[in-house]
C-alpha cells in the first residue's frame, strides 16, 4: 500500500507556446529557477514554494512530465532581482533589463490581469516577487 500523498503540480505560465518553451527549457537543464507574483500566489491562497518540496512540472495538456525539487526560495522586490537568477530562468536573457521586460509583460498580460483579480496591477521596482530556484529531479525516458 502506497501511503505517499501525490505530487502537486507546477505550472510555468498559462497552457500554450510559453508554457511549450518553459517545459523543454527545464527538461534541458537550461531552466533552473522562475520568478512568480507574490499577489498571484495570494489571490489564489496557494503556499509559498519550500525548500525541498517536489513537484509534477506539467505541460500544456496538464500532463506530468518531470518531477523538480525547491532548492532555493527568496521573497524579494522585482528592483532586487539579480542577474544569474535571470539567466538561470533559461529563458535567453542575458540582461536583467531584458529579462524584467519579458516578465513585466506577462505580468502585464490580460490572462494574469484576470488571474489576479485586479484590473488596476501595477508592476514596478517594489513589486514582491517569489524567485525560486529548482532541480530537476525526473525527466521522462528517452528513447
Amino acid at each position: 500500500m502506497n501511503d505517499q500523498q501525490p505530487l502537486p503540480d507546477f505550472a510555468f505560465a498559462f497552457p500554450g507556446p510559453l508554457r511549450d518553451r518553459l517545459v523543454v527549457a527545464v527538461l534541458s537543464g537550461a531552466k533552473t529557477s522562475t520568478t512568480g507574483l507574490l499577489a498571484d500566489y495570494e489571490h489564489a491562497g496557494d503556499p509559498l514554494p519550500r525548500v525541498g518540496e517536489r513537484s509534477r512540472v506539467i505541460d500544456s495538456a496538464g500532463a506530468p512530465v518531470a518531477v523538480i525539487e525547491v532548492t532555493g526560495v527568496r521573497v524579494l522586490p522585482l528592483s532586487e532581482v539579480d542577474l544569474q537568477h535571470a539567466i538561470d530562468e533559461g529563458e535567453g536573457d542575458e540582461s536583467v533589463a531584458g529579462w524584467r521586460a519579458h516578465h513585466e509583460a506577462y505580468w502585464s498580460s490580460p490572462e494574469m490581469v484576470e488571474a489576479l483579480g485586479d484590473p488596476a496591477f501595477e508592476v514596478t521596482d517594489d513589486t514582491p516577487v517569489v524567485a525560486t530556484r529548482f532541480r530537476l529531479v525526473e525527466s521522462p525516458p528517452h528513447d
